[in-house]
C-alpha cells in the first residue's frame, strides 16, 4: 500500500465563516485525532486532498507546518452534496504496526448463473482489522456461476494475511436474487399506489 505524501496547515479560526474562507482559497479545513491526543485542526490543499481521497483507506504522510510528521487515514469525509467539493475531512492518527478497523471495498468478479438473476451487495464494504500502514484497497469475490437463492458470507472471502474480519463470521455481504420476484414485488407495489390513489 502507498504512502501519500500532504502538507498540512495548523489552523485557528473556526466556524462557517473561517471554512469559506479556507475553501475559497482552495484548501479543505479538518480535523486529525486519536492516541488520546487533543484534536488539531488543519487545513489541507483541496485538489492534493482530492486526488488522494480517491484511494479508499489511503494511508496519509502528513508534514503539519514543516515541523510535524505525521501518519493518518480518513476517517469521515464530508462533501457538497450537489457539486461535490470537499467540505471537512476528519484523519485519524495511526502508527506502523498499529492495527486499525476499517472497511474496504467489495468487487466482484464472474459471471452469475443464466436466468437473469440479480446481484446485491449487502455490504458494499467488508469490516476488517489490518495493520494500518498494510490496509488492502479492496477485496474480490467470485461470483460465477451463483444461482438464484446462493449467499456469499463474510467468512467465505479470503483475506490478505494480517487481515481479520470485524463482522460478524455469517453476515451476508452478497446475495444473488430472482429477477421475477424482484418484478413481482414492484407490481404489487404499483397496484397498491394506485389503489390509494383512487381512495
Amino acid at each position: 500500500m502507498s504512502e501519500v505524501k500532504l502538507t498540512a496547515e495548523t489552523r485557528t479560526e473556526f466556524g462557517k465563516g473561517a471554512a469559506r474562507r479556507i475553501r475559497r482559497d482552495n484548501k479543505v479545513p479538518g480535523v486529525l485525532y486519536g492516541h488520546g491526543s487533543d484534536p488539531l485542526h488543519l487545513t489541507f490543499p483541496g485538489h492534493d486532498l482530492l486526488l488522494a481521497l480517491r484511494t479508499p483507506n489511503v494511508l496519509i504522510s502528513l508534514d503539519i507546518d514543516g515541523k510535524t510528521q505525521e501518519l493518518a487515514i480518513p476517517k469521515a469525509v464530508q462533501r457538497d452534496p450537489l457539486k461535490g467539493f470537499l467540505e471537512h475531512v476528519d484523519l485519524q492518527l495511526v502508527q506502523r504496526g498499529e492495527k486499525v478497523t476499517v472497511e474496504i471495498p467489495v468487487h466482484t468478479e464472474g459471471e452469475l448463473a443464466p436466468g437473469g438473476n440479480l446481484l446485491e451487495h449487502v455490504l458494499n464494504a467488508l469490516p476488517v482489522e489490518t495493520e494500518a500502514t498494510h490496509i488492502p484497497e479492496a477485496v474480490t469475490v467470485s461470483v460465477e456461476g451463483l444461482a438464484a437463492g446462493a449467499s456469499v458470507l463474510a467468512k467465505d472471502i479470503e483475506l490478505p494475511k494480517g487481515t481479520t474480519l470485524a463482522v460478524e463470521e455469517d453476515a451476508v455481504v452478497l446475495q444473488v436474487l430472482a429477477a421475477q420476484a424482484e418484478e413481482a414485488a414492484e407490481g404489487e407495489g404499483a397496484e397498491g399506489g394506485e389503489g390509494s390513489a383512487e381512495a
